[in-house]
């Protein structure tokens, strides 16, 4: 049977009466307007109604509605930002206006006033989640609107509150600065209710609104797959604890903002999928995460998933973790990872947090891995493939059982270890400026006594050795081959960090000049940076000295990331070879063998396939990936021993791998 949708304009002093009932569901993203947005509705409505014919009418945009026919009653799907703030400058309006008749006339868009005759009792005409809406209703619908404009926001317990208050202030501030009196007032008030339209989408069932709301565009701001995602999942809670559930799931949101509780789903989702979203939030989370939704899954989700998942993604964005000891640490790691120009990272980090939040030195043992890796991909300039495909080993190790603490896909390999070390001696300056900028000022807190803070507010980074020598200047005579400054000039060894803008006439001085004029900070007469006072202790700058200075820059490189000490195993290492993995319900899905680093270093790089006995009664050549960590062609083998079940069903089992003196391999899988 079809779902009746009905759409009809309305003026607002139709909207705002007795036709309709106004409910923000509990599963609604909390009022999130700011004064930007509601600053511009009252600046676009002001504009029009200065400026246009009096015959035009104003278009408000459309809100969609569960609503039957013939009954006021509205579950608002879309809308609610705008009804919420017309509401607050419906009260602002009445607030201005002293005459008790025209006052009253805009109290009740706000309120119905009820009708004895009619069977309509008295009420306010819009309700927001219960979280808020005592406070909405004390201070907007009652109209205390000089207590409400009075009120701090920034120590209010939600973010709708103050809100509220921010854009009760901005459009007081509005009205006062763009009417001179009361009667200009009200007719203003009276444009708004006779001549500014919405259009209002109904229909019973909520489903076709969820759908009619996702092919509309509105001036709202829009659902995003989270606020869908809480329908369902709140919407399975039983009754009587489905408001202590709402409440714990709008706190998480509160205090992770809008937008970062929507990021955390998504690395909610890389976690479970360990793969590149190749469809939207909400269809993956409905066929990977939540394939049945009741109300056991629903609470497990929010009790085991969302909730500690919530607490390590604002733990790890603030750098805020606690402990008795160590938390330091913990927080000046996170701090530089933080910096990474991507988030690809943190699902990593989550799960590490979640199992290890009460050692903190294993905490910082594990981020400083974490960074090192991350720092090496960002520098070797890994696109977010080739990223998210490492990031996904590390969550595959760290979610296998009984899986090391600094798991093996975390560490760099020595080839890895060589790229690294070369990329930091190449050309540093002429890579892009973020990049730039995380290399130097991590170097800076490698050699500094820690006092830095790398938050200013001006930076740049210099040359020492000027990018052009001038004609008989001294830099001439210590530089006098350019092949010399071509191989030094963009190198970190002639590079120094520093917290003022870039000066082409002053990078040209004569050395001794440049340092006093430029390196120094004009007040102190010292540098904020270890590299920039490193500089100053210099007489001269040549090239063996910058040479010098180079190696000596890599070493502190090599000790702050622990690339320092590289073994490299060698195809004669002839050593017996026994460990025990995982093969996880991913690779499963994926049809792969991940081949653990300490055998694959050990077959010849010439080698693209290899026979494996399983078993002890199985043997068969796989095909060795071009990434070589991985054995492909295993969907038979999979099936044979039961990782692949006859409905298709994902099943992770255990996998030993053995490799004898002479290099033959064999696999048991139990």
């Amino acid at each position: 049977m079809s779902v009746k949708i009905k759409g009809s304009e309305y003026p607002l002093s139709k909207i705002f009466s007795s036709e309709f009932n106004y409910n923000i569901p509990s599963y609604q993203r909390p009022y999130a307007w700011t004064t930007e947005e509601a600053g511009i509705l009252f600046d676009d409505l002001f504009s029009f109604y200065k400026n246009e014919d009096q015959e035009e009418n104003y278009f408000l945009g459309s809100i969609v509605l569960i609503k039957e026919d013939d009954k006021p009653k509205a579950d608002v799907i879309d809308g609610q930002q705008r009804l919420t703030t017309l509401t607050i400058l419906l009260a602002v309006i009445a607030h201005n206006l002293s005459d008790a008749e025209e006052k009253g006339e805009f109290k009740d868009y706000i309120n119905e006033k009820g009708s004895k005759t009619q069977g309509i009792k008295p009420k306010p005409r819009l309700r927001i989640r219960d979280r808020d809406n005592e406070f909405f209703q004390k201070y907007v619908q009652e109209l205390k609107i000089d207590e409400l404009i009075a009120l701090n926001p920034y120590t209010q317990n939600t973010e709708a509150k103050s809100n509220i208050i921010n854009n009760a202030q901005i459009l007081q501030k509005k009205i006062s600065e763009s009417f001179k009196s009361e009667p200009e007032i009200f007719k203003f008030g009276a444009f708004l209710v006779q001549r500014c339209f919405l259009v209002a989408v109904s229909t019973p069932s909520q489903q076709s609104a969820f759908r009619i709301f996702s092919v509309m565009n509105s001036r709202g701001m829009n659902l995003l797959a989270t606020d869908i995602i809480k329908s369902d999942i709140i919407g399975k809670i039983e009754e009587s604890i489905r408001n202590d559930y709402t409440d714990k799931w709008e706190e998480i949101e509160s205090d992770l903002g809008r937008d970062g509780f929507n990021d955390l789903f998504g690395h909610i989702r890389m976690i479970a999928l360990k793969n590149k979203a190749k469809k939207s939030l909400q269809e993956e989370f409905y066929n990977y995460i939540l394939t049945n939704i009741n109300n056991e899954t629903a609470i497990d989700f929010i009790d085991n998933t969302l909730e500690p998942y919530a607490e390590a993604y604002n733990t790890i964005k603030n750098a805020s973790f606690a402990s008795a000891e160590g938390a330091e640490r913990v927080n000046n790691i996170l701090k530089w990872l933080n910096r990474i120009d991507n988030s690809d990272w943190l699902p990593p980090a989550m799960v590490f947090y979640c199992k290890h939040k009460s050692s903190s030195s294993e905490l910082a043992d594990f981020f400083e891995r974490l960074e090192r890796l991350a720092s090496y991909m960002r520098i070797t300039s890994y696109d977010i493939n080739h990223r998210i495909e490492r990031y996904s080993k590390v969550l595959s190790d760290l979610q296998d059982n009984g899986a090391d603490i600094l798991c093996e896909s975390i560490e760099l390999s020595p080839s890895e270890q060589n790229s690294f070390i070369e990329a930091l001696n190449s050309d540093i300056y002429k890579m892009p400026s973020a990049k730039r900028n995380y290399l130097v000022l991590r170097l800076d807190s490698f050699i500094s006594d820690g006092a830095a803070n790398y938050k200013p507010s001006v930076f740049s980074i210099e040359h020492v050795l000027p990018q052009t020598v001038a004609i008989n200047s001294e830099w001439e005579d210590w530089w006098p081959n350019t092949d010399d400054r071509v191989l030094w000039i963009n190198k970190i060894g002639n590079l120094i960090p520093l917290t003022k803008r870039h000066n082409s006439k002053a990078q040209n001085y004569e050395f001794s000049v440049k340092k006093e004029k430029y390196f120094k900070c004009k007040d102190t007469g010292i540098t904020s940076y270890a590299l920039a006072t490193d500089v100053l202790n210099y007489s001269k700058w040549t090239p063996e000295i910058v040479k010098e200075r180079q190696g000596k820059l890599i070493e502190a490189y090599k000790r702050g990331w622990d690339l320092a000490q590289t073994i490299v195993k060698s195809d004669s290492d002839n050593t017996e070879i026994k460990i025990t993995k995982i093969i996880s319900e991913n690779d499963i899905r994926a049809r792969i063998l991940r081949i653990p680093s300490i055998i694959m270093n050990r077959i010849s790089l010439s080698k693209t396939s290899y026979i494996v006995t399983f078993n002890g009664i199985f043997s068969t050549e796989l095909t060795i990936a071009k990434e070589r960590d991985y054995m492909a062609r295993v969907t038979d083998l999979y099936k044979r021993f039961g990782l692949i079940d006859k409905d298709n069903n994902y099943i992770p089992k255990q996998i030993t791998w053995e490799m004898d003196t002479n290099g033959n391999l064999s696999a048991t899988i139990e």
